[in-house]
């Protein structure tokens, strides 16, 4: 299994990036899959995920409004769409995947439920 990020790049304040997560060795459908980012010197923060089996998403409470997490089954891919980016959102954004089992929804924001990690990309944003 395979799960590799990109998209990450540097922008100003209250601009937008687009992360895709490309999955082999699984199907992003029926897998739950998540997005978290890491900030230096700072730990591994849920950013928001969409459930295994269904299109529905939580988020992070900060990113809630300004990021969407959509799935493309056609190409095993799923995407984070990030708008109106702070400074704060600064940090190294990981894809993963659940795996086999079915997570509970109040499950989805710990690292531990997820078996498949990927590479990170950076994601800067200037003030």
């Amino acid at each position: 299994v395979q799960l590799q990020a990109s998209g990450g790049g540097l922008v100003q304040a209250g601009g937008s990036l687009r992360l895709s997560c490309s999955a082999s060795g699984l199907t992003v459908s029926s897998n739950g899959m998540g997005w978290f980012r890491q900030a230096p010197g700072k730990e591994r923060e849920f950013v928001g995920a969409m459930r295994k089996g269904s299109t529905a998403t939580y988020y992070l409470q900060s990113v809630k409004g300004r990021f969407t997490i959509s799935r493309d089954n056609a190409n095993n891919r799923v995407h984070l769409q990030m708008n109106t980016l702070r400074p704060e959102d600064t940090a190294v954004y990981s894809c993963a995947a659940t795996g086999m089992g079915k997570p509970i929804m109040s499950s989805y924001h710990l690292p531990s439920t997820y078996h498949y990690w990927g590479q990170g990309t950076q994601v800067t944003v200037s003030s």
